[in-house]
């Protein structure tokens, strides 16, 4: 199987939110995930308020849901979207 680059978008739940803790925790669950490689933007909504890109990748014969749980439980995250997933290698 190959691996698919996964996109995805995490709304913090106000403007004191720390997008730096958000990606650190963020990290966390990837690396226990033992995806090593992982970057980061951010992106402008409104009124100050900004949403953390992630992008990392994923072996294609494991589900997305498990993971997409554990990062919408992360403190501070108001929801997660996934915006792309294709193959990146395989």
């Amino acid at each position: 199987m190959g691996t698919a680059a996964v996109k995805m978008k995490f709304m913090p739940s106000s403007l004191e939110s720390s997008l730096e803790e958000i990606k650190i925790k963020i990290e966390e669950i990837l690396n226990s995930e033992d995806v090593p490689h992982s970057s980061f933007e951010e992106e402008p909504v409104a009124f100050g308020l900004k949403a953390l890109i992630a992008t990392f990748g994923w072996p294609e014969e494991k589900e997305l849901e498990p993971l997409e749980k554990r990062f919408s439980e992360i403190e501070n995250v108001n929801s997660v979207e996934l915006i792309d997933i294709r193959r990146a290698i395989g």
